[in-house]
């Protein structure tokens, strides 16, 4: 058995391009950008960027050229696809995708927060449900997440019911 799955959040770059196809449907793509922070051996914070492209196709290319802009954040599901084709100067270019099968819309910046999701299969209509306001921490509060603190409670295995 074989797998290909990729799960992917992170912002958009730039605003999604849409276009019709022959047959009529739509498809849109877009590019998202994912961060890596980590300290290295020296302790100093290092981060990196990857670039995705993303492929949708449907009534989920509707939605997202209708709702996401660059900078808007989105996670999104789907399988890996290389395509190739010969550029005019005779090389072979190749493209590395992700074709989408699920989507959700992150927390919309311009409204404070409220978060709107959109997590559907590509054949189920869209519905829309509310998330609950968060505000994204300031600068100064980033310290404070590099530490979880636990609580000192002890668990008692003979308190867990199964």
């Amino acid at each position: 058995m074989y797998l290909n799955i990729a799960f992917v959040f992170g912002n958009l770059t730039r605003d999604p391009e849409i276009r019709a196809m022959p047959n009529g449907n739509n498809v849109a793509s877009f590019s998202l950008a994912t961060n890596r922070v980590w300290k290295d051996t020296k302790g100093a914070k290092q981060e990196s960027v990857e670039y995705h492209n993303v492929v949708v196709f449907g009534k989920q290319a509707d939605l997202v050229s209708s709702y996401l802009k660059k900078g808007s954040s989105v996670l999104v599901q789907g399988r890996m696809s290389t395509r190739s084709w010969d550029a005019p100067d005779g090389t072979k270019k190749y493209r590395t995708e992700i074709i989408c099968d699920r989507l959700q819309f992150g927390p919309r910046a311009s409204t404070g927060g409220t978060g709107g999701s959109f997590g559907q299969d590509s054949s189920a209509p869209a519905s829309a449900s509310s998330g609950s306001k968060s505000k994204a921490p300031a600068p100064q509060e980033s310290a404070a997440l590099d530490t979880i603190e636990y609580p000192e409670e002890d668990i008692n295995p003979d308190d867990i019911p199964f």
